[in-house]
């Protein structure tokens, strides 16, 4: 009778595996985004790629936060696992934001620092998507996750001083060469865009440290 019972409740889910999936194909997007903006000629492609990769991980996230409404019993609290995956999701929407804004008014050259920006942020994914797969032994790895949060932090301030050196060199061109008051308009949002993506994985440092927190 209790094996029976047993077989009617939810099982625990596979969250990790989507975890992981998630980071991939997120470390994929980066990798896009970076030769976007390091000017490489088949810029289409590229921003279809991404498009394409923002698709894949919204099938995963809805997937987790579907998973944890029906599973029973979770590795972490649900707030934390959708947290998690949010937080995880708004990395990569903030990449399809990016690109999207230099498809959508056609730029083709990119300043040093967006590049810079671009860089960092790949540095982010791949620092998340090795981090991801220690969560399934939060005890164990307790420490490194610690120092691998702690670089993500660091990551979105060396971006933010890029961003702001980047915007102070922006406004210096428009204002003493006459510069396209609208390339000034568009590379500011392009700015703005690439900060958000930093932002994001800071943000999932802090649900990672949370996790830590609690169950290590």
């Amino acid at each position: 009778m209790f094996a029976w019972f047993q077989r009617l409740l939810p099982k625990r889910g596979n969250f990790f595996e989507l975890f992981d999936a998630h980071a991939a194909i997120t470390l994929r997007a980066a990798e896009a985004t970076t030769r976007l903006f390091a000017g490489e000629a088949d810029a289409a492609a590229l921003v279809a790629e991404v498009k394409d990769l923002e698709h894949q991980a919204d099938d995963v996230t809805r997937t987790v936060l579907q998973t944890v409404r029906v599973t029973f019993l979770t590795p972490f609290d649900r707030s934390a696992i959708s947290g998690l995956i949010n937080r995880m999701d708004d990395a990569i929407d903030a990449m399809d934001a990016a690109i999207t804004a230099v498809s959508l008014y056609d730029v083709r050259t990119f300043a040093p620092d967006m590049h810079e920006m671009a860089k960092l942020m790949l540095e982010a994914a791949r620092i998340t998507a090795e981090a991801v797969p220690l969560l399934a032994d939060v005890a164990r790895n307790a420490p490194r996750l610690h120092g691998m949060t702690e670089r993500l932090v660091h990551l979105e301030g060396e971006v933010d001083d890029l961003h702001e050196q980047g915007l102070k060199r922006l406004f210096q061109k428009h204002h003493h060469e006459g510069g396209d008051p609208m390339r000034f308009v568009v590379d500011r949002e392009i700015y703005k865009h690439l900060e958000h993506i930093s932002d994001a994985f800071e943000d999932v440092a802090n649900e990672i440290d949370g996790i830590v927190i609690d169950h290590a």
